[in-house]
């Protein structure tokens, strides 16, 4: 249930189109719902403005299915990261309103999903063997109802590859830039724009590259303001946090307007 939901609910109890009871049964669910194996946070959409997300890796076929069940049944849009292929075809199988996305290893349903008319948000990659990161992060952002420009294959050995697409970067609520090696790419497009620049390392890389923490040096080091930094392969992190600027910005400014015309 989101605030929307709720909104209406009390509106019908109000004008007495839903009776108390039923409204109770509504919010039944509310706050959590105890699975044995999970305990789902159902309050969270309300809470935080998107529900719960479900970590794939190291669960079970049949808890991933008990848990898309239980979020799908409260009408909440499901996405579950770190699914494995096979997983991933099983849950399709399922839930045929989903989508199964091999690349960024993650299950969302339904799919698609919003209208897409917040943000917009862009997504920056290094190189292509970034994309499986990049992808998980606007997997996200498409569920939180954001526009994204997709932005693949700029890294900093070809620098005129980024500064032909800044005009995009310019438009953008917020930046996800996602590099694995030296990770300087997230640096060099902090100097560009003026919002927030959320940056992923990745594990991509040679010997020195130590799995990611290279970059993630690097980055934590960045002389360019606004530069945050994520953990190694975050890309639903960090599409989580560039979304929730995107929704903060799109609702103030709906706020705004129903003043105005208020």
């Amino acid at each position: 249930m989101n605030t929307k939901d709720l909104e209406q609910l009390l509106m019908h109890v109000r004008d007495g189109s839903v009776d108390i009871g039923t409204a109770l049964q509504s919010l039944k669910a509310l706050p959590y719902e105890d699975l044995g194996f999970a305990v789902v946070d159902h309050h969270r959409q309300l809470r935080q403005g998107f529900p719960e997300v479900v970590l794939g890796e190291f669960k079970t076929i049949e808890q991933m299915e008990g848990i898309v069940s239980a979020i799908a049944a409260r009408k909440q849009p499901v996405l579950v990261t770190r699914v494995s292929d096979e997983a991933g075809e099983k849950l399709q199988e399922t839930f045929p309103k989903g989508n199964h996305d091999p690349v960024s290893r993650t299950f969302a349903s339904p799919w698609p999903y919003g209208s897409n008319d917040v943000g917009p948000v862009a997504v920056v990659s290094a190189g292509t063997s970034d994309m499986p990161v990049a992808m998980e992060a606007i997997r996200t952002l498409t569920l939180m109802n954001c526009e994204v420009i997709q932005i693949f294959d700029v890294g900093v050995a070809g620098v005129h590859r980024l500064l032909d697409r800044v005009p995009d970067l310019q438009r953008a609520a917020a930046i996800v830039v996602v590099a694995g090696m030296e990770g300087a790419l997230p640096s060099l497009v902090g100097g560009l724009v003026a919002v927030p620049v959320i940056a992923v390392p990745t594990s991509v890389g040679y010997g020195a590259s130590l799995g990611g923490i290279s970059a993630l040096l690097s980055m934590l080091n960045s002389c360019a303001p606004g530069v945050s930094v994520v953990n190694i392969d975050n890309g639903f992190g960090a599409g989580y946090v560039a979304g929730s600027i995107a929704n903060s910005i799109h609702l103030a400014k709906e706020n705004t307007n129903t003043n105005l015309d208020g």
